[in-house]
């Protein structure tokens, strides 16, 4: 005999259907300017501005993803991207993780209160110390770099509090068994720590990884040459003081998200259940 349900935890159809239609139009919403972009990366420069809108161009001008291509060097400024996305995601794990694990595992005096001045600079804007970072380039003659691009974002604030969140949920027995065993805090946070922080790990790993690869100030401000500009940047050339040539950006737009959409659709499930076991999930 099946027990009875409680009231409070029935279905109920009216709310569940509201919300749903909720969460639809919220993301029919979010979905409409992707489509847009979409739309008009097919279109000939006449029908862009016609009104009322076309959604569906005919004929549909396949031609401008050839002539985004042709028109700038494409394939270099895809190449910078991924360098430059890939370094600043490893290099971030690496720094943000060994920075969690001193603030999270170890035992030393004035732990808290570094970790809190660590965390004040998360409210200092970038624009704030670009300025000194691009001074500090310029002096090591890095501008104009992979260097200059690289190693400002390789250490990241956020990064080292949200592993520091998941770091402090791992039992501590784990660490002063393995000390027991002789095992030393580098080894510690090599083979135990790491291997059992693979969600947040990837979940962060998507989140710099998306982040760099759509970053464009650092990028405009850091670089001077079409030899080291990343696919953001490069897209502006695109843009003319009188006239943008809005077929062909939307065309390069839609082919430089192509590998941010590859890979949120790969780590969704991952950065979901980082960030919910990090803590940051509203648990």
């Amino acid at each position: 005999m099946q027990a009875a349900v409680p009231a409070h935890r029935r279905p109920r159809p009216i709310k569940s259907l509201l919300l749903h239609l909720f969460l639809i139009s919220g993301s029919a919403a979010m979905l409409l300017p992707f489509i847009w972009m979409l739309s008009t990366s097919l279109k000939t420069p006449p029908q862009i501005f016609t009104y009322p809108p076309v959604w569906l161009p005919d004929p549909i001008a396949w031609g401008n993803y050839r002539e985004t291509v042709s028109v700038m060097p494409f394939g270099r400024f895809y190449l910078n991207s991924l360098i430059v996305a890939s370094s600043i995601t490893v290099l971030q794990l690496l720094t943000s993780s060994l920075a969690a694990f001193a603030f999270a595992r170890l035992r030393f005096r004035g732990r808290n209160a570094l970790f809190l001045l660590y965390l004040a600079t998360l409210m200092i804007p970038f624009q704030v110390t670009m300025l000194p970072n691009f001074i500090l380039m310029s002096w090591l003659r890095w501008f104009d770099t992979y260097q200059a691009l690289i190693l400002p974002p390789a250490f990241s604030a956020f990064s080292t509090f949200l592993l520091r969140q998941y770091f402090l949920g791992l039992p501590l027995d784990l660490d002063e068994a393995a000390r027991i065993d002789g095992a030393s805090s580098f080894r510690i946070w090599w083979q135990i720590v790491l291997p059992l922080s693979g969600p947040v790990l990837a979940a962060l790993m998507i989140f710099v990884f998306l982040n760099n690869w759509n970053d464009f100030l650092w990028p405009l401000v850091i670089t001077d040459s079409i030899e080291m500009r990343t696919l953001p940047v490069g897209l502006s050339i695109l843009q003319g003081q009188y006239s943008v040539r809005w077929n062909l950006l939307m065309a390069g737009s839609v082919i430089a998200m192509l590998p941010v959409l590859i890979v949120y659709i790969l780590g969704q499930k991952l950065f979901i259940q980082g960030f919910t076991m990090s803590g940051l999930g509203g648990r």
